[in-house]
Protein backbone atom coordinates (compact mmCIF):
# COMPACT_ATOMS: atom_id res chain seq x y z
CA UNK A 1 0.00 0.00 0.00
CA UNK A 2 2.56 2.63 1.39
CA UNK A 3 6.22 3.02 1.31
CA UNK A 4 5.60 5.18 4.41
CA UNK A 5 6.32 4.42 7.95
CA UNK A 6 3.18 3.03 9.64
CA UNK A 7 1.79 4.81 12.68
CA UNK A 8 -0.73 2.40 13.36
CA UNK A 9 -1.48 -1.44 12.13
CA UNK A 10 -4.36 -3.20 12.77
CA UNK A 11 -4.53 -7.04 12.09
CA UNK A 12 -7.57 -8.74 12.50
CA UNK A 13 -9.87 -7.29 15.33
CA UNK A 14 -12.43 -8.49 16.73
CA UNK A 15 -15.10 -7.27 19.13
CA UNK A 16 -18.76 -8.34 19.50
CA UNK A 17 -21.16 -7.16 21.82
CA UNK A 18 -23.75 -10.26 22.95
CA UNK A 19 -24.64 -11.93 19.78
CA UNK A 20 -23.45 -9.05 18.09
CA UNK A 21 -20.65 -9.38 16.23
CA UNK A 22 -19.50 -5.75 15.38
CA UNK A 23 -15.82 -6.33 14.00
CA UNK A 24 -15.08 -9.47 12.48
CA UNK A 25 -11.59 -9.15 11.36
CA UNK A 26 -10.86 -5.93 10.16
CA UNK A 27 -7.79 -4.55 9.02
CA UNK A 28 -6.32 -0.93 8.65
CA UNK A 29 -2.73 0.57 8.24
CA UNK A 30 -2.38 4.59 8.94
CA UNK A 31 1.44 5.81 7.54
CA UNK A 32 3.18 8.95 8.53
CA UNK A 33 2.50 11.86 6.72
CA UNK A 34 -0.84 10.54 4.86
CA UNK A 35 -4.57 10.62 4.72
CA UNK A 36 -6.03 7.63 5.25
CA UNK A 37 -9.68 7.06 4.46
CA UNK A 38 -12.37 4.67 6.25
CA UNK A 39 -15.26 4.54 4.09
CA UNK A 40 -18.73 2.00 4.55
CA UNK A 41 -21.93 2.40 5.04
CA UNK A 42 -24.03 2.81 8.64
CA UNK A 43 -23.17 -0.06 10.76
CA UNK A 44 -20.10 -1.10 8.66
CA UNK A 45 -17.76 -1.21 11.73
CA UNK A 46 -16.37 2.10 11.25
CA UNK A 47 -16.80 3.62 14.83
CA UNK A 48 -16.54 0.51 16.69
CA UNK A 49 -12.77 0.26 14.99
CA UNK A 50 -12.07 3.59 16.14
CA UNK A 51 -13.51 3.04 19.54
CA UNK A 52 -11.25 -0.01 19.78
CA UNK A 53 -8.31 1.64 18.63
CA UNK A 54 -8.60 4.51 20.85
CA UNK A 55 -9.37 2.43 24.24
CA UNK A 56 -12.89 3.25 24.31
CA UNK A 57 -13.80 -0.33 24.39
CA UNK A 58 -11.23 -3.66 24.43
CA UNK A 59 -11.20 -5.91 21.48
CA UNK A 60 -11.92 -9.38 21.91
CA UNK A 61 -9.14 -10.56 19.58
CA UNK A 62 -6.63 -9.54 16.90
CA UNK A 63 -3.76 -6.69 16.89
CA UNK A 64 -2.99 -3.14 17.15
CA UNK A 65 0.48 -2.06 16.71
CA UNK A 66 1.68 2.09 17.47
CA UNK A 67 4.81 2.56 15.71
CA UNK A 68 5.79 -0.80 15.38
CA UNK A 69 4.79 -1.85 19.20
CA UNK A 70 1.83 -3.91 20.26
CA UNK A 71 -0.42 -2.00 22.10
CA UNK A 72 -4.08 -1.79 24.02
CA UNK A 73 -5.21 1.25 25.26
CA UNK A 74 -7.52 0.83 28.45
CA UNK A 75 -8.76 4.34 27.75
CA UNK A 76 -8.52 7.22 25.89
CA UNK A 77 -6.46 9.16 28.59
CA UNK A 78 -3.72 6.39 27.36
CA UNK A 79 -3.90 7.20 23.86
CA UNK A 80 -3.97 10.34 23.95
CA UNK A 81 -1.10 10.53 25.86
CA UNK A 82 0.80 8.51 22.69
CA UNK A 83 -0.18 11.50 20.81
CA UNK A 84 -3.10 9.87 19.34
CA UNK A 85 -6.48 12.51 19.01
CA UNK A 86 -10.21 12.02 17.83
CA UNK A 87 -12.46 14.95 16.96
CA UNK A 88 -15.71 13.54 16.65
CA UNK A 89 -18.95 14.77 14.93
CA UNK A 90 -20.23 16.77 18.15
CA UNK A 91 -16.32 18.18 18.47
CA UNK A 92 -16.23 18.17 22.28
CA UNK A 93 -15.85 21.90 22.35
CA UNK A 94 -17.35 23.84 25.31
CA UNK A 95 -19.12 27.10 23.71
CA UNK A 96 -19.33 29.20 26.54
CA UNK A 97 -15.21 28.81 27.11
CA UNK A 98 -13.22 30.91 25.07
CA UNK A 99 -10.86 29.50 22.51
CA UNK A 100 -7.84 29.16 24.28
CA UNK A 101 -9.85 27.87 27.38
CA UNK A 102 -11.15 24.70 24.80
CA UNK A 103 -7.80 24.17 23.84
CA UNK A 104 -6.14 23.52 27.38
CA UNK A 105 -9.35 22.31 28.61
CA UNK A 106 -8.42 19.71 31.19
CA UNK A 107 -4.27 19.89 30.00
CA UNK A 108 -4.09 23.48 31.86
CA UNK A 109 -1.09 24.83 32.40
CA UNK A 110 -0.35 26.26 35.91
CA UNK A 111 2.83 28.19 37.71
CA UNK A 112 3.50 29.21 41.52
CA UNK A 113 5.53 27.89 44.34
CA UNK A 114 4.72 24.93 46.24
CA UNK A 115 1.18 24.67 46.98
CA UNK A 116 0.61 27.79 45.50
CA UNK A 117 -0.96 27.45 42.15
CA UNK A 118 -2.25 29.32 39.81
CA UNK A 119 -3.67 29.04 36.36
CA UNK A 120 -0.95 30.63 33.51
CA UNK A 121 -3.57 32.25 31.23
CA UNK A 122 -0.74 34.49 30.07
CA UNK A 123 1.21 31.22 28.59
CA UNK A 124 -1.74 29.14 27.22
CA UNK A 125 -3.04 32.60 25.68
CA UNK A 126 0.00 33.09 23.62
CA UNK A 127 0.52 29.29 22.59
CA UNK A 128 -2.62 28.75 21.36
CA UNK A 129 -2.24 31.94 19.49
CA UNK A 130 0.88 30.22 18.31
CA UNK A 131 -0.18 26.86 17.74
CA UNK A 132 -3.23 27.56 15.91
CA UNK A 133 -1.84 30.76 13.54
CA UNK A 134 0.66 27.89 12.30
CA UNK A 135 -2.73 25.34 11.42
CA UNK A 136 -4.95 28.05 10.87
CA UNK A 137 -5.19 30.36 7.78
CA UNK A 138 -8.35 32.30 9.11
CA UNK A 139 -7.78 32.48 12.90
CA UNK A 140 -10.59 33.41 15.11
CA UNK A 141 -9.65 35.86 18.29
CA UNK A 142 -8.46 33.16 20.59
CA UNK A 143 -10.35 34.67 23.45
CA UNK A 144 -13.51 34.58 21.63
CA UNK A 145 -16.38 32.15 23.24
CA UNK A 146 -16.77 28.96 21.03
CA UNK A 147 -20.76 29.87 20.49
CA UNK A 148 -19.85 33.28 18.78
CA UNK A 149 -17.94 30.83 15.96
CA UNK A 150 -18.79 29.84 13.00
CA UNK A 151 -19.34 25.90 12.64
CA UNK A 152 -16.45 25.51 9.92
CA UNK A 153 -14.33 27.82 12.69
CA UNK A 154 -15.60 25.63 14.99
CA UNK A 155 -14.61 22.64 13.22
CA UNK A 156 -11.08 24.02 12.66
CA UNK A 157 -10.60 25.00 16.28
CA UNK A 158 -11.26 21.42 16.83
CA UNK A 159 -8.64 19.81 14.46
CA UNK A 160 -6.62 22.46 15.53
CA UNK A 161 -6.78 21.48 19.09
CA UNK A 162 -6.38 17.57 18.41
CA UNK A 163 -3.04 18.38 15.61
CA UNK A 164 -1.46 20.37 18.64
CA UNK A 165 -1.42 17.56 20.72
CA UNK A 166 -1.68 14.57 18.72
CA UNK A 167 2.29 14.49 17.32
CA UNK A 168 1.69 11.39 15.93
CA UNK A 169 -2.43 10.41 14.53
CA UNK A 170 -5.38 12.38 14.13
CA UNK A 171 -8.34 10.13 13.77
CA UNK A 172 -11.19 12.56 12.31
CA UNK A 173 -15.18 11.59 12.23
CA UNK A 174 -16.94 13.38 9.67
CA UNK A 175 -14.99 16.10 9.81
CA UNK A 176 -16.98 18.39 7.45
CA UNK A 177 -20.16 17.41 7.71
CA UNK A 178 -23.01 20.16 7.96
CA UNK A 179 -20.43 22.80 6.77
CA UNK A 180 -20.72 24.60 3.52
CA UNK A 181 -18.85 24.32 0.55
CA UNK A 182 -16.37 27.63 1.95
CA UNK A 183 -16.03 26.14 4.83
CA UNK A 184 -15.31 22.90 3.99
CA UNK A 185 -12.59 23.75 1.68
CA UNK A 186 -10.78 25.87 5.02
CA UNK A 187 -11.01 22.33 6.81
CA UNK A 188 -9.25 20.08 3.79
CA UNK A 189 -6.47 22.64 3.44
CA UNK A 190 -6.20 22.56 7.02
CA UNK A 191 -6.28 18.50 6.58
CA UNK A 192 -3.47 19.19 3.54
CA UNK A 193 -1.07 21.05 5.70
CA UNK A 194 -1.19 18.33 8.17
CA UNK A 195 -0.54 16.49 5.82
CA UNK A 196 2.40 18.59 4.84
CA UNK A 197 3.86 18.47 8.70
CA UNK A 198 4.05 14.23 8.55
CA UNK A 199 0.78 14.05 10.88
CA UNK A 200 -0.75 10.57 9.63
CA UNK A 201 -4.50 11.05 9.49
CA UNK A 202 -7.35 8.98 9.96
CA UNK A 203 -10.96 10.01 8.12
CA UNK A 204 -14.26 8.05 8.17
CA UNK A 205 -16.65 10.07 5.70
CA UNK A 206 -19.57 9.34 3.77
CA UNK A 207 -18.22 12.06 0.95
CA UNK A 208 -16.83 9.73 -1.59
CA UNK A 209 -16.19 12.86 -3.47
CA UNK A 210 -14.37 14.52 -0.67
CA UNK A 211 -12.24 11.06 0.02
CA UNK A 212 -11.03 11.16 -3.51
CA UNK A 213 -9.52 14.80 -2.99
CA UNK A 214 -8.04 14.35 0.06
CA UNK A 215 -6.67 10.84 1.01
CA UNK A 216 -3.70 9.25 -0.24
CA UNK A 217 -5.47 5.47 0.71
CA UNK A 218 -8.86 4.45 0.70
CA UNK A 219 -9.78 1.69 3.13
CA UNK A 220 -13.37 -0.04 2.78
CA UNK A 221 -15.48 -1.74 5.24
CA UNK A 222 -18.70 -4.39 5.48
CA UNK A 223 -20.48 -5.86 8.47
CA UNK A 224 -17.12 -5.35 10.49
CA UNK A 225 -14.99 -6.85 7.81
CA UNK A 226 -12.18 -4.94 5.90
CA UNK A 227 -12.77 -5.75 2.04
CA UNK A 228 -10.93 -3.55 -0.19
CA UNK A 229 -7.94 -1.18 -0.01
CA UNK A 230 -6.21 0.81 -2.40
CA UNK A 231 -4.23 4.02 -3.29
CA UNK A 232 -6.53 6.79 -4.27
CA UNK A 233 -4.94 7.86 -7.19
CA UNK A 234 -5.46 3.92 -8.65
CA UNK A 235 -9.61 3.88 -7.97
CA UNK A 236 -12.22 5.43 -8.89
CA UNK A 237 -15.39 6.66 -7.29
CA UNK A 238 -17.34 3.63 -8.89
CA UNK A 239 -15.39 0.99 -7.66
CA UNK A 240 -15.67 2.21 -3.97
CA UNK A 241 -19.30 2.39 -4.25
CA UNK A 242 -19.32 -1.03 -5.41
CA UNK A 243 -17.10 -2.21 -2.82
CA UNK A 244 -19.14 -0.81 0.33
CA UNK A 245 -22.69 -1.92 -1.55
CA UNK A 246 -20.73 -5.91 -1.53
CA UNK A 247 -20.40 -5.84 -5.62
CA UNK A 248 -16.82 -5.94 -4.95
CA UNK A 249 -14.18 -7.04 -2.50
Amino acid sequence: MSEAMPVLEVRGLRKSFGAVDALVGAELICPAGEVTALVGDNGAGKSTLIRCITGVYPPDGGAIAFKGAPIGFASPTEARALGIETVYQDLALVEDLTVWQNMYLNREVEHGIGPFRWLDRRRMIAETEAKLERLLVNMPPVRAKVRRLSGGQRQSIAIGRAASWGSALVIMDEPTAALGVRERGAVEALIGRLRGEGVAQLVISHDLEQVMRISDSVWVMRRGRTIARWRTREVDRTRIVAAIAGAEG
